[in-house]
C-alpha cells in the first residue's frame, strides 16, 4: 500500500526542482574599467581597486578599455601585478578607434589574459623613454615607424644586433631589464615573443591588423559588443586551469573613477603639483612674516602637503627641487640684504633651472611646460621682492594705533610730583607714575601702561629747559 505522505513529499520535491530549473539564471557580470591618458599613480589606484572589487563581486570578466601614450614604470608594474594575480580573467581592449597602447600600455596588453584592439589603433614603442639615447639612435615616437620598418635600403648601423643597445650603462641596463620583463609576459600568455622584444629594443609599433597577423594580440573587435561576442566560448588559462568564457548574455557594469581617483588624477598632474607646492611654501612664508593671520598658514600647509604627496609618486630630481628652494630663499633674502639685485637675480635663475630639472623624465604628460615655468618664476620674483618685502617692512614699523602706541610716547609734566602726578601726552592729560621725583615742565617718555595709569621715566634726550 502506497503511503500518501511519501507521495506528497515526492511531488513537492519534484515541483521545487522544476521551478529551480525553469527559473532564469542571474546574468554574469562583465566589469568595464576605462583608462585614458598617461599611466599614473591615479590610474593605477583606480585599476587596482576596480580589479579587487570585481574579484570580490565574482565577476565573470574584467575589460580594461585603454587609450594611453605610456606612463610611469612603477604604476605600470603595479597594474601588471594585479592582472597576473587576478582570479577573474582580464581582457585589455585598446579602444576606441584611433586609440593607442604605447610604451606602458604595450606591457599591460601583453600581461592580460586577452589582448584585443579596435580597428585603426596601434601599440608598441615600449623602450624606456626617460633613459632613451639622445643621439641618432633615439627611438621613434609612439606610432612612428623606425628605420627598420621603412622600405628601401637601410643604413649600415641599422643592422646592429638587437641585443646590443647603444648608450650609457644605465640605459643599457634599463633596456635589458624591460626586454626581459616583456619577454616573460609574452611567454606566459603565449604571444609573439620576438616582436615584444623588438618593441622594447627598437621602439617599433604595429597597427591592429598587423598585430593580429603576428599573434601579438588575440583579436580585433569594432566595439565592446563585438568583443564580447567574439569572446563567447573562448578557452583561456587562469591559475593553471582552463576556463571557458560565456559572454553571450552578460550584464555590463561600467565603473567610472570615483572622487578619490579624480583627486589623485588632478593633483597627480605635474603642473598642478608644482603650483600646489609653491602656494604652500609662499603661504607659510607669509604666515611666518605676519603671525596670527592663520588663513595663509592653513591654506599653505594644506597645499604644501598635497603638492608633496603628488611629487613623491613622480620621478622627481632632488637636485632640481633643491635649486627651486634655494632660488626662493635667495629671492626672499633680497628683501633683507641690500645686494643691488644680485641675490634676487640669482634666485630667479636658480628657481627656473630647478623647475626645468624638477620632473626627471621625458614621458608624455609628465613635463613642466615653459609657459608655466616662466610666469610662475616672474610671479615668485614679484612676490619675494614686493609682497614679502612690504610685509617685513610693515612688521618693523612702530605701532601707530592702539594701546601699544603709547609705549615710548614723549610728554611733559604739568606739576611737581614725588611719585604720582599729571602729564600732557599727545595733547591729552594722563595720570602718570614715576620712580623718581619730577619737576613741572620735565620731559618724560612712557615706559608702560596700566589701563589709565602710565609708568614714565625722564626723557634723557629731551631734558627740561
Amino acid at each position: 500500500m502506497l503511503n500518501p505522505l511519501r507521495i506528497l513529499s515526492h511531488l513537492v520535491l519534484l515541483a521545487c526542482l522544476t521551478l529551480m530549473l525553469a527559473a532564469p539564471a542571474s546574468a554574469a557580470i562583465v566589469r568595464v574599467l576605462t583608462v585614458q591618458g598617461p599611466i599614473s599613480p591615479a590610474s593605477a589606484d583606480y585599476l587596482l581597486r576596480g580589479i579587487n572589487k570585481a574579484i570580490d563581486d565574482q565577476a565573470h570578466l574584467i575589460v580594461i578599455e585603454m587609450d594611453t601614450p605610456g606612463g610611469l614604470d612603477t604604476a605600470m608594474r603595479d597594474i601588471i601585478k594585479a592582472i597576473l594575480a587576478s582570479k577573474v580573467p582580464v581582457a585589455t581592449y585598446v579602444s576606441p578607434q584611433g586609440a593607442r597602447a604605447a610604451s606602458a600600455g604595450t606591457y599591460i596588453l601583453y600581461a592580460s589574459h586577452i589582448a584585443a584592439m579596435a580597428p585603426a589603433t596601434n601599440l608598441g614603442a615600449a623602450t624606456p623613454v626617460e633613459l632613451a639615447p639622445t643621439g641618432g639612435d633615439k627611438p621613434a615616437a609612439p606610432g612612428q615607424p623606425t628605420q627598420a620598418d621603412k622600405p628601401g635600403p637601410t643604413k649600415p648601423e641599422a643592422a646592429k644586433p638587437a641585443d646590443t643597445p647603444t648608450g650609457d650603462p644605465k640605459m643599457r641596463k634599463a633596456v635589458h631589464d624591460a626586454a626581459a620583463y616583456i619577454r616573460g609576459l609574452a611567454e606566459l600568455r603565449e604571444r609573439n615573443v620576438d616582436w615584444a622584444e623588438r618593441a622594447v629594443r627598437e621602439a617599433v609599433s604595429l597597427p591592429a591588423s598587423e598585430a593580429l597577423e603576428l599573434k601579438v594580440i588575440d583579436l580585433v573587435a569594432t566595439d565592446l559588443d563585438d568583443l564580447l561576442k567574439q569572446l563567447n566560448g573562448r578557452v583561456i588559462k587562469l591559475d593553471g586551469q582552463t576556463v571557458t568564457l560565456n559572454t553571450a548574455q552578460v550584464e555590463i557594469e561600467r565603473v567610472e573613477p570615483d572622487w578619490r581617483s579624480r583627486l589623485l588624477a588632478v593633483i597627480g598632474d605635474p603642473s598642478i603639483a608644482y603650483i600646489l607646492m609653491l602656494l604652500g611654501i609662499y603661504g607659510l612664508i607669509y604666515e611666518f612674516s605676519n603671525p596670527g593671520m592663520l588663513f595663509p598658514g592653513v591654506v599653505g600647509g594644506i597645499c604644501l602637503l598635497l603638492g608633496l604627496f603628488a611629487l613623491q609618486v613622480m620621478p622627481i630630481s632632488y637636485a632640481g627641487l633643491a635649486l627651486m628652494l634655494l632660488g626662493i630663499v635667495l629671492m626672499i633674502s633680497e628683501a633683507f640684504v641690500p645686494s643691488f639685485g644680485a641675490l634676487g637675480l640669482g634666485g630667479v635663475a636658480a628657481f627656473i633651472i630647478g623647475s626645468v630639472m624638477l620632473i626627471d623624465t621625458d614621458l608624455p604628460g609628465y613635463g613642466l611646460p615653459w609657459m608655466l615655468i616662466v610666469p610662475v618664476a616672474a610671479a615668485s620674483a614679484l612676490f619675494s621682492f614686493f609682497v614679502a618685502g612690504m610685509a617685513i617692512k610693515a612688521r618693523a614699523r612702530p605701532v601707530m594705533t592702539g594701546a601699544e602706541e603709547m609705549i615710548g610716547a614723549p610728554g611733559e609734566i604739568l606739576e611737581d610730583m614725588e611719585h604720582e602726578g599729571w602729564a600732557r601726552i599727545h595733547g591729552e592729560q594722563w595720570q602718570v607714575r614715576s620712580s623718581v621725583p619730577l619737576m613741572r615742565g620735565s620731559r618724560i617718555r612712557v615706559r608702560a601702561r596700566h589701563d589709565l595709569l602710565l609708568d614714565v621715566e625722564p626723557d634723557k634726550e629731551n631734558k627740561h629747559v
